[in-house]
This record gives structure tokens, sequence and C-alpha cells, in this order.
């Protein structure tokens, strides 16, 4: 009897934030690369006592993600900045609307600036661009993920960038799902279509029960063999529009069904139409473009004479 398989229907959840420990860990690593030893402009002319209030407003459209990053970001500097937020990750903003508002050290929110500024503008410009790919595949069975070709220790919140923009993650790293490419092919010298699905259930009787397996395939004619083996994915890669029809039809239902390369803007929707469950584009992290976001002060409150002179 043949098992179709079902992709889960998308959730309506609020998207998942990582745990805080994470989004602190590269935070703080971004500050001691900012910072080494210190904001020398803050110690020469900001008096350390010395408040003040700011905002992070959008200078164009778009859905926001990194606020636990800019909170992380200006507590990690100076526990005494308060930080809130007029909206939730997740959300659109226009031109104009305020994002966050902060108070606290001048100092502080000046040495932070930077860092909040760069995690916030580059997470809420993945997010607007996964949420165009979503819209654009609305209507259609096709699930939108990321990849693995994230911005080297900023995979965990790229993907939550993703998630905010209301896309999936694939496969968090090499190590929590098999995932079986050309490459890998080309080594073991697979030769035949028997041999390839012997090997493909080779690997499978060594894997737990638990773990996913996906194949990538980069013909028609491989298909018969992968699904052999009893694969849970199978990922069409670099597929015309007509053959990934085909595919999908040729599957039936017996795996999952992914489209992956050549995935645009401008191509996800004719490529979702074509029936596929899932549909990997690299450029939402890869290519992605950073918003417009800027950290301005309020009009200064009384600054606080340092008599001793600072160096």
């Amino acid at each position: 009897m043949t098992t179709t398989i079902t992709p889960p229907a998308p959730t309506t959840v609020a998207p998942a934030r990582p745990p805080q420990h994470l989004i602190d860990a590269v935070v703080a690593a971004a500050l001691t690369e900012d910072a080494p030893w210190g904001d020398l402009t803050c110690q020469a002319l900001i008096h350390p006592d010395q408040q003040a209030t700011a905002t992070i407003t959008a200078r164009e459209p778009g859905v926001l993600c990194g606020t636990a990053a800019v909170e992380a970001a200006m507590r990690l500097t100076d526990p005494r900045i308060s930080v809130t937020f007029p909206r939730a990750d997740g959300t659109a903003f226009a031109a104009g609307d305020t994002l966050a508002a902060i108070t606290g050290p001048a100092a502080g929110i000046l040495t932070a600036e930077r860092t909040a500024l760069n995690i916030v503008q580059r997470l809420s410009g993945i997010a607007t661009l996964t949420r165009a790919f979503v819209d654009a595949a609305a209507g259609t069975r096709a699930r939108i993920t990321d990849t693995r070709k994230t911005t080297p220790g900023l995979r965990v919140l790229e993907r939550w960038a993703v998630r905010c923009g209301g896309g999936s993650n694939h496969r968090s790293g090499l190590s929590d799902a098999v995932m079986v490419k050309d490459n890998h092919l080309a080594l073991l010298d697979v030769d035949g279509p028997e041999a390839l699905t012997e090997a493909l259930r080779s690997a499978r009787s060594r894997l737990p029960h638990t773990v996913h397996l996906e194949v990538e395939v980069d013909r028609l004619d491989q298909l018969e063999p992968v699904l052999a083996a009893g694969v849970d994915t199978v990922m069409l890669d670099n597929f015309t529009l007509t053959d990934l029809a085909e595919g999908v039809r040729r599957i039936a239902g017996r795996a999952l069904v992914e489209a992956s390369g050549t995935v645009r803007l401008d191509t996800v929707g004719a490529i979702a139409a074509t029936g596929v469950d899932i549909i990997s584009a690299g450029a939402l992290t890869h290519s992605v473009r950073s918003l417009d976001l800027g950290l301005d002060f309020a009009v200064p409150e009384q600054a606080i004479p340092d008599p001793g002179g600072r160096p």
C-alpha cells in the first residue's frame, strides 16, 4: 500500500524566539568585536551618569525581527538601560514607525548602538524578504524554507528571522538530518539504479528511526531508484518548471517534494504552482539587504559637568 506524506499545516503561533543565552552569546561577541577595550569616544566626551532617551525608527517599511537582540545589546553594555518595543517580532511596520524606545545612561546607548542596529537591520531584512517569498507562494501548498547558506555565527538568529517572515526552517546543521547530495553520491561510485537504491537502503539501516532522510536528484530518471529506498524527502535540484510538475506527478505522495535552485522572488510563485511541498531558498539569507533603521536621540537632558576633567 502506498503511503502519502502530507506536509504539516502552517503554524499560526508567534514565531519561536531562540533561547536568550544563544542570543546573548552572539550579541556579546559582536559587542566585544566593536569595543574590545571600551568606547574611547564616550570615555573622552560623555559623563557616565548622563541620561538620555532614544528611539529606533524605521526609514522604510518592513517586517520586524531582532527585538531580543536589541535588548541584549543594551543590557550587556549597561544593565541600567531600559528598552521597550511597541510591536512584536513578525509584525509589519511602515516608514516612520517607532520600533524601540530606549532610556538610560547615554554612554551605554551610544556604545551599543551600532551592534544593536546591525543585528536588527539584518534580521528585519531577512524577515521582510521572507514575507515577500511567502506572499508570492500564497494559495499553493508550498512551504518556504531557508538553507544552510547563512552568515557564519549568525545562523540561530537568521533562522529566527525567517520564521518571523512566515517561512520555515530547513535542517539547522549537519548533525540533525541526513541530506544526500550529488557530491556524496559521486564519492560512493554508485553505478546504476539498483546500486543507488541499495546504497540508500544501507544508509537508512544505520540511522536511528527518528532521523529524516533526504536525497537530492538532478534528473527525472533518478526518482524511482531513490523512492525505492524509502526516503522521506526528494529534492528536485535546478529542475525546469515542466520537470518539477512531472516530478511531483511521478512521486505521487510517496515522499515530500522539495524544489531548490534558481529560486528568486520573481520565480518562486511559478515554482510553487507546480505542486511541490517545500521550496528552499538560499537567497533569504545569503543575498538579503539590511533594512534602513535608525537610532536617534531625543533633545538631550542637561549634561553633567565633569569637574575633574576626563582623559
